[in-house]
């Protein structure tokens, strides 16, 4: 089975989609499949590479415009390819995938994974809306990665009947344990008061990550240290609102760390934030993480997979809600115990439901359902 994966980016590009792309192509690849990506290229060369088993494309890219990166090259390699596999998995949200797809006249049947609705780009949203509910009528199925995206999407509505719902997963071997005297020396090297109490976060620094939740509410807990880890466009602001509320003997920017390091990160702390803002926190694979290494979590209800992601192994505050948030950290660190417990709880659960290899047999079956589908559709008579 040959099959294409669609987006803007991939590796060493990081985010969450990005990084769901990668590990969920290389798992295909580990399966037998024929994977290839298409995506832009961060300059005007055209970089066609072999990730180990995953070829990827990556299409020179002339601009980018409201975060969306515009490659005319890739509209033609969409034209060439896409005839050429058996399957394409697009990735929602890129406008300009989904318009290659029906571009290319839709004939090699499809699958969209949608990641998140198209939240800030309000304008450019409603502009694209009936060409998106053109590919969801397009393509054979939905993949949605939590059964509230589902129920509080506006766009899925009409097409509840091709939704599927297939949990974003990881690679949890990763995290369950690393060396504790490594976890230990990695807090010391960037923390000049290793023994005081450890909050985490690992993420891009977009607008909707919250981070300035966390640290008006660390200004309330003078005893708390917090080690944010990440790059993005909000990195300055949110360093200037540290300086101004006077945080950053205690709140440590690490920028972007090798992927190899993040399983010593989550065991170095105490416990996890993701005090997110808004619906483009659609599921929150970091949650994943630190829950696979037995941290307790906090993350904000925001009517998205962020709150069924974590249940009732972690800590659920309003978004925007610095006393909340406080008052949960506080919790965390005043019952050890039930932190304890509520962190192995999580680990169990990341375990038995959001591995790498059960999301990716969840995607093969549904491939080779709609290939199915295809092949009686196709060996059937004319009336």
């Amino acid at each position: 089975m040959r099959v294409i994966h669609l987006y803007k980016d991939y590796f060493p590009v990081l985010g969450g989609i990005e990084n769901h792309i990668r590990a969920l192509a290389e798992a295909q690849a580990r399966m037998g499949l024929e994977v290839l990506v298409l995506v832009t290229s961060p300059t005007r060369k055209t970089i066609d590479l072999q990730d180990g088993s995953v070829r990827v494309l990556k299409a020179s890219r002339w601009l980018t415009v409201a975060s969306t990166p515009l490659s005319p090259a890739f509209f033609l390699y969409a034209r060439r390819l896409l005839p050429q596999c058996d399957l394409v998995h697009l990735h929602h949200p890129y406008p300009p995938a989904e318009i290659a797809y029906l571009l290319s006249g839709g004939s090699t049947p499809a699958v969209l994974t949608y990641h998140s609705d198209i939240v800030r780009q309000r304008l450019s949203g409603r502009l694209y809306r009936p060409w998106l509910y053109r590919v969801l009528a397009r393509v054979e199925r939905i993949l949605v990665t939590s059964p509230i995206y589902l129920e509080t999407s506006p766009h899925l509505r009409a097409f509840r009947d091709k939704c599927r719902i297939v949990p974003l997963g990881i690679d949890i071997a990763r995290f369950l344990s690393v060396p504790p005297e490594a976890a230990r020396a990695m807090r010391s090297s960037w923390c000049p008061a290793p023994h005081r109490p450890h909050a985490l976060f690992v993420g891009r620094l977009r607008y909707y990550k919250g981070i300035d939740t966390l640290l008006h509410a660390l200004a309330r807990l003078p005893e708390i240290h917090a080690t944010i880890v990440g790059t993005g466009p909000m990195e300055r602001a949110w360093r200037a609102l540290a300086r101004d509320l006077q945080l950053m003997d205690r709140v440590h920017f690490l920028g972007e760390v090798p992927d190899s390091a993040l399983p010593l990160i989550y065991h170095a702390a105490d416990l996890f934030v993701l005090p997110a803002s808004a619906r483009a926190e659609a599921f929150g694979t970091v949650l994943l993480e630190a829950m696979a290494a037995g941290l307790p979590v906090i993350t904000t209800e925001i009517g998205t997979g962020t709150t069924w992601v974590v249940r009732e192994a972690g800590w659920v505050v309003p978004p925007r809600d610095p006393v909340a948030l406080a008052e949960a950290m506080c919790e965390i660190l005043n019952q050890p115990e039930a932190a304890r417990a509520r962190g192995l709880h999580g680990q169990e659960r990341v375990r038995r439901e959001f591995t790498l290899e059960k999301m990716a047999q969840n995607v093969l079956k549904i491939y080779e359902e709609i290939l199915h589908q295809a092949a009686f559709q196709s060996a059937s008579p004319n009336p």
